[in-house]
Protein backbone atom coordinates (compact mmCIF):
# COMPACT_ATOMS: atom_id res chain seq x y z
CA UNK A 1 0.00 0.00 0.00
CA UNK A 2 2.82 2.41 0.87
CA UNK A 3 4.49 1.69 -2.47
CA UNK A 4 1.28 2.46 -4.33
CA UNK A 5 0.83 5.76 -2.51
CA UNK A 6 4.47 6.64 -3.16
CA UNK A 7 4.09 5.91 -6.88
CA UNK A 8 0.88 7.91 -7.07
CA UNK A 9 2.67 10.83 -5.43
CA UNK A 10 5.48 10.65 -7.99
CA UNK A 11 2.99 10.54 -10.85
CA UNK A 12 1.10 13.55 -9.50
CA UNK A 13 4.32 15.55 -9.11
CA UNK A 14 5.36 14.71 -12.67
CA UNK A 15 1.95 15.64 -14.04
CA UNK A 16 2.10 19.03 -12.32
CA UNK A 17 5.52 19.77 -13.84
CA UNK A 18 4.38 18.67 -17.29
CA UNK A 19 1.21 20.78 -16.99
CA UNK A 20 3.21 23.90 -16.05
CA UNK A 21 5.74 23.20 -18.80
CA UNK A 22 2.97 22.74 -21.37
CA UNK A 23 1.31 26.02 -20.32
CA UNK A 24 4.55 27.99 -20.57
CA UNK A 25 5.50 26.14 -23.75
CA UNK A 26 2.15 26.98 -25.35
CA UNK A 27 2.54 30.64 -24.41
CA UNK A 28 6.11 30.68 -25.75
CA UNK A 29 4.94 29.24 -29.07
CA UNK A 30 2.24 31.92 -29.30
CA UNK A 31 4.82 34.56 -28.37
CA UNK A 32 7.22 33.34 -31.08
CA UNK A 33 4.42 33.50 -33.68
CA UNK A 34 3.66 37.08 -32.65
CA UNK A 35 7.36 37.99 -32.79
CA UNK A 36 7.63 36.52 -36.30
CA UNK A 37 4.61 38.54 -37.44
CA UNK A 38 6.27 41.72 -36.16
CA UNK A 39 9.55 40.78 -37.88
CA UNK A 40 7.66 40.52 -41.17
CA UNK A 41 5.76 43.76 -40.51
CA UNK A 42 2.37 42.06 -40.87
CA UNK A 43 0.02 44.04 -38.60
CA UNK A 44 -2.99 41.81 -39.27
CA UNK A 45 -1.12 38.62 -38.42
CA UNK A 46 0.45 40.28 -35.36
CA UNK A 47 -3.02 41.25 -34.11
CA UNK A 48 -4.31 37.71 -34.71
CA UNK A 49 -1.35 36.15 -32.90
CA UNK A 50 -1.70 38.58 -29.98
CA UNK A 51 -5.39 37.71 -29.72
CA UNK A 52 -4.56 33.98 -29.70
CA UNK A 53 -1.90 34.59 -27.04
CA UNK A 54 -4.38 36.51 -24.87
CA UNK A 55 -6.89 33.66 -25.15
CA UNK A 56 -4.25 31.11 -24.12
CA UNK A 57 -2.88 33.25 -21.27
CA UNK A 58 -6.41 34.09 -20.12
CA UNK A 59 -6.86 30.46 -19.09
CA UNK A 60 -4.44 31.16 -16.25
CA UNK A 61 -5.71 33.74 -13.77
CA UNK A 62 -2.28 35.12 -12.82
CA UNK A 63 -1.33 36.30 -16.31
CA UNK A 64 -3.42 39.49 -16.31
CA UNK A 65 -0.54 41.78 -17.32
CA UNK A 66 0.32 39.58 -20.31
CA UNK A 67 -3.33 39.38 -21.34
CA UNK A 68 -3.68 43.17 -21.12
CA UNK A 69 -0.58 43.90 -23.20
CA UNK A 70 -1.47 41.23 -25.77
CA UNK A 71 -4.89 42.87 -26.00
CA UNK A 72 -3.26 46.24 -26.73
CA UNK A 73 -1.23 44.68 -29.54
CA UNK A 74 -4.33 42.94 -30.91
CA UNK A 75 -6.36 46.17 -30.84
CA UNK A 76 -3.81 48.15 -32.86
CA UNK A 77 -3.38 48.17 -36.62
CA UNK A 78 -0.28 50.39 -36.45
CA UNK A 79 2.96 48.37 -36.65
CA UNK A 80 4.93 50.95 -34.66
CA UNK A 81 2.41 50.85 -31.79
CA UNK A 82 2.35 47.06 -31.89
CA UNK A 83 6.14 47.00 -31.68
CA UNK A 84 6.10 49.51 -28.82
CA UNK A 85 3.66 47.35 -26.84
CA UNK A 86 5.76 44.30 -27.69
CA UNK A 87 8.67 45.76 -25.70
CA UNK A 88 6.85 45.68 -22.36
CA UNK A 89 5.14 42.44 -23.39
CA UNK A 90 8.58 40.88 -23.89
CA UNK A 91 9.77 42.10 -20.49
CA UNK A 92 6.78 40.34 -18.91
CA UNK A 93 7.51 37.15 -20.88
CA UNK A 94 11.16 37.18 -19.79
CA UNK A 95 10.01 37.14 -16.16
CA UNK A 96 7.62 34.26 -16.85
CA UNK A 97 10.25 32.18 -18.64
CA UNK A 98 12.85 32.78 -15.94
CA UNK A 99 10.52 31.36 -13.29
CA UNK A 100 9.84 28.14 -15.24
CA UNK A 101 12.71 25.76 -14.59
CA UNK A 102 11.18 22.96 -16.67
CA UNK A 103 11.64 24.40 -20.17
CA UNK A 104 12.54 21.64 -22.64
CA UNK A 105 14.86 23.85 -24.72
CA UNK A 106 16.91 27.00 -24.17
CA UNK A 107 15.24 30.35 -24.70
CA UNK A 108 17.41 33.21 -25.90
CA UNK A 109 16.89 36.70 -24.57
CA UNK A 110 17.87 39.04 -27.39
CA UNK A 111 18.67 42.73 -27.07
CA UNK A 112 18.41 45.57 -29.60
CA UNK A 113 20.69 48.50 -28.66
CA UNK A 114 18.92 50.87 -31.06
CA UNK A 115 15.49 50.30 -29.46
CA UNK A 116 16.96 49.54 -26.02
CA UNK A 117 14.54 46.63 -25.80
CA UNK A 118 14.65 42.87 -25.42
CA UNK A 119 12.72 39.97 -26.90
CA UNK A 120 12.76 36.19 -26.67
CA UNK A 121 13.78 33.77 -29.39
CA UNK A 122 13.97 30.02 -29.83
CA UNK A 123 17.15 30.39 -31.87
CA UNK A 124 20.35 32.40 -31.59
CA UNK A 125 19.93 34.02 -35.00
CA UNK A 126 18.88 37.67 -34.66
CA UNK A 127 15.59 38.58 -36.34
CA UNK A 128 14.64 41.94 -34.87
CA UNK A 129 10.87 42.43 -34.31
CA UNK A 130 11.28 46.14 -33.52
CA UNK A 131 12.67 47.19 -36.90
CA UNK A 132 11.79 44.25 -39.15
CA UNK A 133 13.44 44.38 -42.57
CA UNK A 134 14.90 47.85 -41.90
CA UNK A 135 17.36 46.44 -39.36
CA UNK A 136 16.64 42.72 -39.33
CA UNK A 137 19.92 41.65 -37.74
CA UNK A 138 20.31 44.51 -35.26
CA UNK A 139 20.83 42.96 -31.85
CA UNK A 140 22.57 40.15 -30.05
CA UNK A 141 22.01 37.32 -27.61
CA UNK A 142 22.01 38.93 -24.16
CA UNK A 143 21.23 35.80 -22.14
CA UNK A 144 20.48 32.11 -22.51
CA UNK A 145 17.63 30.98 -20.27
CA UNK A 146 17.53 27.24 -19.60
Amino acid sequence: MKKILFLLGLLAAGATTTFAQDKTGNLLNRYYSLKDALVSGNTTLAAEQAKAFAAEAGKDGNKAALVKTAGQIAASNDIEKQRSYFSSFSDEMVQLVKTDKSLPAPVYKMYCPMKKASWLSAEQQVRNPYFGNKMLTCGSVAETIK
